[in-house]
C-alpha cells in the first residue's frame, strides 16, 4: 500500500497521516501484519508519502477497493477564517507477487547505497544503510531506509520493486480487457475520486456505489464501519462481474 498527499498542502498531509493510521488500525482489526517500508512525515505532523506492506488472510481482496483518490472537506487546523477547504490524498494498492509469478533478472538491477536522511536518531547518516534499486529495463525505482541494517533495507526495497513490476504487468493485462466497471482496481483507480470525507456534515460518501454513512470518527477508527463499506464494495464488484459474464454469454448466444 502506498499513500501520497495530493492537493491541499499541509492539510492534505495531515489527512494522509490520518488515513494511513486508519489502515494500520484496520490491519490490526483484521489481524493482518502491517509493516511500514517508507515514511516521509511533514513539518506539522502530517505525512507526505508512505509505503506499507500488509499481509494476511484475503488482505488484497479487501484492500484493493481502497485504491484511488480520497477527498476531505473540513476547516483545517491552520485556517484562521474558519473556511472549509477541500484536500486530497491518493491510495495505491499493489498486490505482492509470489516468487513463481515474477522472475527478476539480477543483471537488470542497479543497486545503490547511500546514507539515510531525515529524522531517525543517532544512527541516521552514520552508515550507508539506505538502499535504492533501479530496474534498468523499465526505469522503475524503489528505495528503503527504515531499517538500520543495509541487508534488511535491501530485502524491503526488493519486495517493493517486485510489487511495482508485478503491478505494471497486471495493469497492462487489465488495459487489454478494457473493462467498463464502476469499481476499478488498478490504473483508473489512482486518478478516480472514490470517497469524500465531509467533516462539517459528519458524512462519508463512496462515489462508486453512491453510499453515504455518518460518524466520521467511528469510520476512521478502521473497524466495523470501514469493514462494512469494503464488504458492500466487494458485493457490488461481484455483482458487476456476474453481470459482465451474463452479457458476454448473451452476446455469444446471439452470434
Amino acid at each position: 500500500m502506498e499513500v501520497t498527499a495530493g492537493v491541499g498542502g499541509q492539510e492534505a498531509m495531515l489527512f494522509t497521516s490520518e488515513i494511513f493510521d486508519m489502515y494500520q488500525r484496520y490491519a490490526a482489526y483484521k489481524q493482518w501484519k502491517f509493516e511500514v517500508l517508507e515514511y516521509f512525515p511533514s513539518e506539522i505532523g502530517g505525512l507526505r508519502h508512505a509505503v506499507a506492506s500488509i499481509a494476511g488472510l484475503e488482505a488484497y481482496k479487501y484492500m484493493k477497493f481502497e485504491g484511488g483518490v480520497h477527498r476531505v472537506q473540513r476547516v483545517p487546523k491552520t485556517e484562521k477564517q474558519g473556511r472549509i477547504h477541500t484536500s486530497t490524498m491518493t491510495v495505491a494498492i499493489l498486490p505482492q507477487p509470489t516468487e513463481m509469478k515474477l522472475q527478476i533478472n539480477p543483471k537488470d538491477l542497479r543497486i545503490e547505497t547511500k546514507r539515510a536522511s531525515g529524522a531517525g536518531g543517532q544512527h541516521v547518516n552514520t552508515t550507508d544503510s539506505a538502499v535504492r534499486i533501479v530496474h534498468i529495463p523499465t526505469g522503475i525505482v524503489s528505495e528503503c531506509q527504515q531499517e538500520r541494517s543495509q541487508i534488511r533495507n535491501k530485502e524491503k526495497a526488493m519486495q517493493m520493486l517486485s510489487a511495482k513490476l508485478y503491478n505494471a504487468k497486471l495493469e497492462e493485462e487489465t488495459k487489454k480487457r478494457n473493462s467498463v466497471r464502476k469499481i476499478q482496481v488498478g490504473t483508473k483507480g489512482r486518478s478516480e475520486k472514490i470517497r469524500t470525507y465531509n467533516f462539517p456534515q459528519d458524512r462519508i460518501t463512496d462515489h462508486r456505489i453512491s453510499r453515504s454513512v455518518h460518524h466520521i470518527e467511528s469510520f476512521m477508527l478502521g473497524e466495523e464501519m470501514l469493514d462494512e463499506m469494503i464488504q458492500t464494495l466487494r458485493e457490488y464488484a461481484d455483482y458487476e462481474s456476474l453481470m459482465e459474464i451474463i452479457s458476454e454469454s448473451e452476446k455469444e448466444n446471439r452470434s
